[in-house]
């Protein structure tokens, strides 16, 4: 394919992205193998730059874009940062999937994945909410640093927890979270049905630029998760009679563009710290924590995000960030529980030689795991991390894009988990 093409703009501006997309079936999340992904340039639909075959393990090869200048996305700029790229998948069997406007920055790479619906499933997926996948083309909407959204309306960061208010027992990560496409009163937009690390990757890919300093994407998501989790916690929408958790409007939320495309820098953060949120001391309640640009619109005491970039790239930590902006009395803190997880992690690193029950259990979601990708080995369920597990270990690590250190650590454990829960039941459609 045509892999010398350059996005139309000053050569002398011209940097690479990458690209990698990701095809599995909506039932059980089982890769899709030799699907036909094509790529074209959005602004000349029939300019076809790459046309892809997925591997065993519903993946495509990782393929080099042209991409605007990275300056671009490192200070505020008039010109857009990222290059645009429609992806269309094909497969015998299942519903075609189109997306346009997949977002192509500099340096990093966008993963973009694909959900397809069998035909045969396609009849009774109407619920009156709707299923993340239809025959719908979907176009991927401007990052909110370059786009032009309604600026967060403040709020309380600690929400009044007495009357009849329902509010959690205890800090819990959800499984899911249902995302309301439009603004609270708006009856006519769709909800969706996310996992809440997906979702976290989502907004951040959607509010950030993935070519930012690792510290500054961190305390983003740090703030991003301790806000979704406060309006878990105190039940926010539900208390006033709405049917989700949480809005895709910039003025009431964050902002949520369905099936876009990720990128490599903010998954790989969020897998590590999806777990934590922000808290003040003597407060469960996990801070809703609000911020702006910092450019186009002011606000004093929240994080600003062009803010965060400036001292993330003076050296700051995630934490000395957000103390920067909320107060030296900011700490993270650890959520009480994972909603979904069959097993927690046991606290230490599983490696040769580490026996017990969770070495079993992790044996026992590799075996299930490898049923959908079967170039994992599989293993003996005797509670011995021996050189097979290991190896096992490994080539998981190897097919999720984690470091192949086959040993399992925090991230990977709740990898391996959310995998496992994903291809061992049936996916709801609604």
């Amino acid at each position: 394919m045509n892999r010398d093409f350059v996005y139309p703009a000053d050569v002398s501006t011209q940097s690479l992205g990458s690209l990698r997309v990701n095809v599995t079936s909506l039932l059980q999340s089982r890769p899709i193998k030799d699907a036909t992904v094509t790529v074209s340039l959005s602004s000349e639909p029939g300019n076809v730059v790459e046309q892809l075959k997925t591997d065993d393990n519903g993946k495509t090869e990782v393929i080099e874009l042209s991409a605007p200048n990275i300056e671009y996305s490192l200070e505020p700029s008039a010109e857009q940062p990222y290059s645009e790229y429609d992806v269309n998948v094909t497969v015998p069997g299942y519903e075609g999937f189109f997306i346009r406007g997949v977002q192509i920055l500099p340096t990093v790479t966008a993963i973009q994945n694909a959900q397809l619906v069998p035909r045969e499933n396609r009849q009774g997926t109407g619920t009156g909410t709707k299923s993340n996948k239809s025959e719908e083309e979907y176009t991927i909407g401007p990052n909110v640093l370059y786009g032009n959204y309604p600026p967060k309306i403040a709020e309380a960061e600690i929400k009044p927890t007495g009357g009849n208010e329902i509010v959690l027992s205890q800090v819990v990560i959800p499984e899911y979270i249902v995302v309301h496409n439009g603004t609270p009163r708006d009856t006519s937009a769709q909800n969706y049905y996310l996992k809440y690390k997906d979702y976290i990757k989502n907004v951040a890919s959607s509010e950030i630029y993935a070519t930012w300093p690792e510290a500054t994407i961190q305390a983003n998501v740090l703030a991003i998760q301790s806000f979704t989790l406060n309006r878990v916690y105190t039940e926010w929408y539900r208390n006033k009679g709405y049917n989700f958790t949480i809005t895709s409007s910039t003025a009431y939320d964050h902002k949520f563009i369905p099936d876009r495309n990720i990128f490599d820098t903010i998954s790989n953060v969020v897998d590590t710290i999806f777990s934590n949120y922000l808290s003040f001391p003597n407060e469960k309640q996990p801070i809703l924590t609000q911020y702006c640009d910092g450019r186009n619109v002011t606000c004093p005491n929240w994080m600003t995000q062009w803010g965060s970039k400036d001292l993330g790239a003076q050296g700051y930590s995630a934490l000395e960030i957000l103390r920067n902006f909320y107060g030296q009395s900011m700490y993270i803190n650890t959520a009480d529980e994972i909603s979904g997880i069959p097993s927690s992690w046991p606290g230490v690193t599983l490696e040769i030689g580490s026996r017990g029950e969770k070495v079993r259990t992790l044996q026992n979601q590799l075996n299930v795991i490898s049923g959908a990708y079967p170039l994992i080995p599989k293993v003996a369920e005797d509670g011995v991390f021996g050189e097979a597990t290991s190896e096992a270990v490994s080539v998981f690590q190897r097919i999720f894009d984690l470091p192949e250190t086959g040993t399992v650590d925090f991230k990977t454990w709740y990898q391996i988990s959310g995998i496992y829960v994903a291809v061992s039941r049936i996916a709801e459609l609604h």
